[in-house]
């Protein structure tokens, strides 16, 4: 699917050692090397950020021939959000109209870091033939030539890439003195004949703080492998290794905490049984077609072993690993166990999803403590902003479907499904068009269900337009045969700006939604954390049906009180206090549906739109008159002076010239090259959901166009009628 697509579709991770062994010289260190490819469409941002947080370091690869694209400054993002350090290979170089400079240009303006630039192409009738090393002066790629890289350096003529090579080496010393002192202190004595170890080891320092200020930068044309092997080993010499990373920060109840300091509260003055043996991520859960569901895990404390039961501090129980590998490609290395920083695959879990966090303890028993529900960076799922109704074609098919709906909602969660009882038809969300498209592939291709399909629709949501009263209810039922009793009270209102500052205590927050739980007293009979999970778990439930069209409630502020007085009636299930929570939530919803204050919110997306000059009129008054959008802002893609809102100023940037920067208007001429324009829009998803192939006929097929959701707004008048 992905090679007919020609995009990532899902992430892959392997493990390898790095210089392989016919490149490893006598006494080099050879690193292990743990790669996580992700893909690169809007679609799949979950896909990309759900593996974002376990990264040590990061490689962003960029066209040559396009520069930054809209995508890659989001996932840019994602990376200073979460402190990344990260270096940029500037790929496909060898295509009709790639330009290093542009690239680099196009880095400082839109990434906001100043371009490092460490090598440079060495072109060759209009192409590149090879890569020279900016710190060595050397080159270390090439293509089509049987001579080593020493004697290619030797061929490098005295003129203009030479005094290019030195003059870049100056600029990159001057940039590293700006913000290392080390190396500063080194130049007052050395001057320009610092050695190319000492300018190595300030590029590491400078990028490990993970704010990209400074932007290490390489080149290269993958196709033709020119560039592949001085980036592997850009990655040993610049990236971090798990040791040089900042501690990693845990959540244990309401608060983030040092993961030593944890350690150290939970160490040998507790009991032997609860101490942490080890702690892993869950990153990422594929079904694999021999091993069945492989759960991907980064490991950042202690050994995690094949053998040894894992607690799972999202769903507070114990799963039994049945193996533990690595994988490189088709090949997979069974191994006894996980060390710190490695990442690998674990068999034989059967709850385990993305984002969930393994330990291990001294014994098989759950702590009674805040240790049962510790968590790594748990992940933010964004709302769903479109589905796809589809029905199984035979009463049996329907347990097949199930499964493997099932299944696809472990290995993504930002898929999600439900059942209609009274309709036996599923519904299937997702991110977007391509998203669901990928989805009801794999369920016809890898998991072989047959069922009829609907047409990919817009995901509504519903909100409240005034607070409910408050509602107390009881939940006295049998329940798989045990029977029990819990109450709880709920109010529920419409969540604004404001009550972000006034959270109390323990709250919840997931699909646009707020959950917040108050159980006033000390010393009560009950693990209250526990109590407050299941209270929060049974509200969410009933929030994911509304009862004006059953689409998912959305911008709701959920107030749970459980008083020990009135609602604990002695030791219960689980399922009760659930049970009791669910209630409550759904009589608030079915009252505030009487009084007629629940709303209906549409997703509105953030479109941008690279077309045609000579189209970009019509396309503009198609968004505004036809579909109710709003066009931002418009921008010449070729206009790189615009820097609005950014520190770096282009004539700083330093960026080595292309072969034909004097010629550039006859080589536009010849390559017929248009000029483009960008627009950025904001734009009803129910407006735009095919608005692709409506472009096509706009633009003959020139035109890129990229949606990812901005925010929800509340239709009104006949839009509104026209959906109840």
């Amino acid at each position: 699917m992905e090679r007919q697509r020609g995009i990532t579709i899902q992430s892959a991770a392997i493990t390898f050692h790095w210089p392989a062994g016919e490149r490893l010289k006598a006494g080099d260190p050879q690193c292990t090397i743990n790669l996580i490819d992700t893909p690169g469409h809007v679609d799949f941002r979950f896909e990309v950020e759900r593996c974002m947080p376990v990264l040590d370091g990061a490689v962003c690869v960029i066209d040559g021939v396009e520069g930054v694209e809209t995508h890659t400054e989001r996932v840019w993002a994602s990376a200073q959000e979460f402190k990344i350090p990260r270096i940029i290979f500037v790929n496909k170089l060898d295509r009709e109209g790639a330009s290093f400079k542009k690239s680099v240009q196009d880095i400082g303006l839109k990434l906001n870091g100043m371009p490092l630039v460490c090598q440079i192409p060495w072109w060759g009738k209009d192409t590149v033939k090879g890569v020279a090393d900016v710190i060595t002066g050397s080159v270390v790629s090439w293509n089509g030539t049987r001579d080593t890289p020493e004697e290619l350096s030797k061929k490098i003529p005295d003129g203009t890439l030479k005094s290019e090579l030195a003059f870049a080496r100056e600029k990159l010393i001057e940039q590293l003195c700006e913000q290392d002192d080390e190396l500063l202190e080194q130049w007052t004595t050395l001057g320009k004949d610092i050695p190319d170890e000492d300018i190595k080891r300030s590029i590491r320092r400078v990028i490990n703080d993970g704010k990209g200020s400074l932007i290490p930068i390489f080149a290269g044309a993958s196709l033709k492998n020119i560039g592949v092997v001085p980036l592997l080993n850009a990655v040993n010499d610049y990236l971090p290794s798990p040791r040089d990373r900042p501690e990693l920060e845990v959540r244990i109840g309401q608060s983030q905490q040092a993961l030593s300091r944890v350690l150290q509260n939970f160490g040998a003055s507790k009991k032997p049984q609860h101490r942490i043996e080890a702690l892993a991520s869950v990153f990422k859960v594929v079904n694999d077609p021999r091993r069945g569901m492989l759960t991907f895990v980064r490991v950042y404390h202690g050994l995690l072993k094949k053998n040894t039961p894992m607690w799972n501090a999202k769903l507070q129980e114990f799963e039994r690993p049945l193996n533990m590998m690595q994988i490189s490609a088709a090949q997979t290395i069974e191994i006894p166990h996980l060390s710190p920083g490695q990442i690998g695959a674990i068999t034989g879990l059967k709850g385990a999803r993305t984002g969930d966090t393994l330990l291990t303890f001294g014994s098989n028993k759950a702590p009674q403590t805040e240790l049962s529900s510790i968590q790594v960076r748990p992940p933010t799922i964004p709302p769903a902003v479109a589905f796809i109704v589809l029905e199984a074609n035979t009463p049996s098919g329907a347990k097949l479907l199930e499964a493997a709906l099932q299944n696809l909602s472990r290995e993504d969660p930002s898929l999600r499904w439900y059942k209609d009882e009274k309709t036996d038809q599923y519904t299937l969300s997702g991110m977007g068009t391509l998203h669901l498209e990928v989805a009801r592939d794999r369920l016809e291709n890898h998991y072989k269900v047959e069922a009829y399909w609907g047409n990919i629709a817009v995901d509504y949501k519903e909100c409240l337009t005034s607070p409910t009263s408050v509602h107390h209810a009881t939940f006295n039922k049998t329940v798989a045969g045990r029977a029990g009793k819990a109450a709880c009270s709920v109010v529920i209102e419409p969540l604004e700006q404001h009550h972000y500052d006034n959270l109390s205590g323990a709250h919840v927050e997931r699909d646009g939604n707020v959950v917040q739980v108050d159980i006033p007293g000390e010393n009560l009979p009950f693990d209250v954390e526990a109590t407050k999970q299941l209270l929060v778990n049974g509200a969410l439930a009933a929030l994911a049906r509304g009862p004006r069209r059953n689409s998912p409630m959305h911008q709701c502020l959920v107030t749970i009180k459980y008083d020990s007085v009135t609602d604990f009636f002695g030791p219960t299930s689980a399922a009760h206090i659930v049970g009791a929570a669910n209630k409550a939530v759904r009589m608030a919803l079915k009252e505030a549906q009487q009084q007629g204050t629940v709303g209906i919110l549409e997703p509105v997306m953030k479109a941008t739109i690279i077309c045609p000059e000579a189209t970009a009129g019509a396309v503009q008054h198609d968004l505004h008159s036809a579909r109710g959008g709003h066009v931002l802002e418009v921008k010449d893609m070729q206009d790189t002076s615009a820097n609005e809102g950014n520190d770096i100023n282009i004539s700083d940037i330093y960026a080595p010239p292309d072969p034909y920067e004097f010629q550039t208007t006859l080589r536009e001429t010849r390559q017929g090259r248009l000029r483009m324009l960008e627009i950025v829009c904001q734009v009803p998803l129910a407006e735009i959901l095919d608005y692709d192939n409506v472009l096509r006929s706009k633009t003959a097929g020139r035109h890129s166009l990229m949606m990812a959701l901005d925010t929800f707004e509340r239709v009104t008048g006949p839009r509104e009628k026209a959906l109840v």
